[in-house]
């Protein structure tokens, strides 16, 4: 991968690819990217400019993240200006409260977890997520930097289109699916006029301005173990929720070592479980194995739909809170086993199974400052408004986040209290011999490691600049045989993979198809170049 790219932008979005010397922003709302920025102009850092658009997100795009979500940080701590530094996780995923066991879940007549209501509901992680970051890392009072979205909750703000068209989508859902007094609440913080707001339309949520205040007063204290855990609880209880103010005292954020693989010439760093990066480093070291080959060939396509299909495979029979794995990390991406399932890669497509190692709706951010310190960062309520449970009075949106777990006694990722179920939000990090080269990522579900391996071998394979790189049509693995595929894309490939056996489905709607943000930092020059995603409301702002 080069350290400085062409501004040639060959795919039909045609954003320019934006350059920065002392900061940027790279976020999928205009008015949140500027808020990161205006903390960077007030002498923040890369985290207190993370932490700033992290909050003014939940406002701006409800329809991805809220304060009753979970969060991740890949966070990038320069120590000289060539680009050395170090590279710290933070895991805030939420864990399963003690009251919700497979017995009650199976007791309430649900043969799976539920999508909606409060069974599906666990721990937030987001406000600690900021707390913890501003505590370790930042240089700015906490309180300022909640203070952008305190201000446009309280004052209101026009709804951009995307997130206007989500919005409207999530409602009609809700409007099928939620009944009851635990549901109630959303209809009237979200939709106040009796519908959701269209594209321009104001929209202001002082609930949930006075609940960022108790969080910006408390460092998020109120929210775990004050007045906000106070009324979460009693709401839970009162309504049928198995969330407890026990829960949220017990909870803390978990600093983690990054795990990573090399790519060709660069490391690509992941969360570790229970999140989801493994997948992409998995299908990445298989891909590692090819030749790059040109990214329009038949043969390139085929091998990552087949690569991306087996470490998914494996991704969803193991992964979950690392404790609670039946394989380890290391024994998933050790080279003996990333060798087996290369050779599964064949002429024809596959119907992927897991293997057996040998013994051993969502918002993505990444800022940047002048002095090289990176963030990765992302947030979700997972569907869309997450469970449609909002607790009166408090704008907080509660996550759907235990959707995922199993019912399976036998499986890895099983239902069980204070566990932490498989996540699929995932920031991403690239870093070359050690310096780093800049924060990546791709929201979206199950979309997220297979974009993740899409814009890595963009950059890396296919020499594309981070916009040209976020501009390029995307495919996503359905599951089976079934691979969905943008229409951007040659109608020959297409024609190509169905020949050797892809169930091919050309989508109409590129919201499925994940939003992203990339910033690279040239180690030489110190100039950053970023990329913002197409496919929604994003933009970059620089210092």
């Amino acid at each position: 991968m080069p350290t400085s790219f062409s501004a040639t932008t060959p795919y039909a979005s045609q954003r320019s690819l934006t350059y920065a010397r002392h900061g940027m922003v790279a976020a999928s709302q205009p008015q949140a990217s500027q808020v990161g920025r205006d903390i960077l102009a007030q002498g923040g850092n890369a985290v207190d400019a993370a932490i700033a658009t992290a909050a003014a997100l939940t406002v701006v795009e409800p329809t991805g993240c809220g304060i009753g979500g979970d969060a991740f940080a890949l966070v990038w701590i320069a120590s000289d200006d060539a680009g050395n530094g170090h590279l710290h996780g933070l895991n805030a995923s939420g864990n399963a409260p003690a009251a919700l066991t497979p017995e009650a879940v199976t007791a309430a007549g649900h043969t799976a977890m539920p999508l909606h209501g409060w069974t599906p509901v666990t721990v937030p992680g987001t406000p600690s997520a900021w707390a913890e970051l501003s505590r370790r890392f930042g240089k700015l009072d906490f309180a300022s930097l909640l203070a952008p979205a305190i201000r446009l909750a309280h004052e209101g703000f026009p709804v951009s289109p995307v997130i206007a068209s989500l919005w409207q989508r999530d409602e009609a859902t809700f409007r099928r699916h939620l009944e009851g007094e635990a549901t109630q609440a959303w209809f009237e913080t979200f939709t106040p006029a009796g519908r959701a707001p269209r594209a321009g339309e104001w929209h202001r949520c002082t609930d949930q301005a006075a609940t960022l205040e108790r969080i910006a007063e408390t460092g998020a204290e109120s929210f775990y173990r004050g007045e906000l855990a106070e009324r979460i609880d009693a709401f839970s209880r009162r309504t049928g929720g198995y969330l407890r103010a026990e829960d949220l005292a017990d909870y803390r954020p978990e600093w983690v070592a990054p795990i990573s693989a090399r790519y060709r010439d660069v490391d690509v760093w992941e969360i570790p479980p229970n999140g989801q990066g493994l997948v992409a480093l998995m299908a990445l070291r298989m891909l590692e194995g090819f030749e790059p080959g040109h990214r329009d060939a038949p043969e390139v396509l085929h091998r990552q739909l087949e690569a991306m299909k087996l470490a998914f495979a494996d991704g969803q029979a193991y992964i979950t809170q690392a404790e609670h794995m039946s394989q380890s990390v290391e024994a998933l991406l050790s080279d003996a086993y990333i060798e087996s399932r290369r050779r599964l890669i064949g002429d024809r497509a596959l119907t992927p199974e897991p293997g057996t190692p040998p013994a051993g709706g969502t918002v993505y951010l990444a800022t940047a400052d002048t002095e090289g310190n990176m963030v990765s960062y992302i947030q979700s309520n997972y569907h869309g408004f997450g469970s449609g449970v909002v607790v009166p009075g408090t704008g907080i949106a509660l996550q759907n986040r235990g959707h995922d777990f199993s019912l399976d006694p036998n499986h890895d990722n099983y239902l069980a209290p204070g566990k932490k179920t498989y996540h699929t939000i995932i920031p991403g990090f690239l870093t070359r011999g050690g310096k780093a080269l800049g924060p990546f990522g791709v929201m979206g579900g199950y979309m997220q490691p297979q974009g993740h391996v899409q814009v890595v071998m963009n950059l890396v394979d296919f020499g594309l600049n981070p916009q040209a790189a976020l501009d390029a049509p995307r495919w996503q693995w359905l599951g089976e045989r079934r691979i969905g595929i943008e229409r951007g894309y040659p109608a020959h490939l297409v024609r190509a993979m169905a020949e050797r056996g892809h169930d091919m489905r050309i989508a109409h709607d590129e919201r499925s198809f994940g939003r992203g943000q990339v910033i690279l930092r040239d180690p030489d020059t110190g100039v950053y170049s970023g990329g913002t995603e197409p496919r929604t409301d994003a933009s970059i702002a620089v210092l």
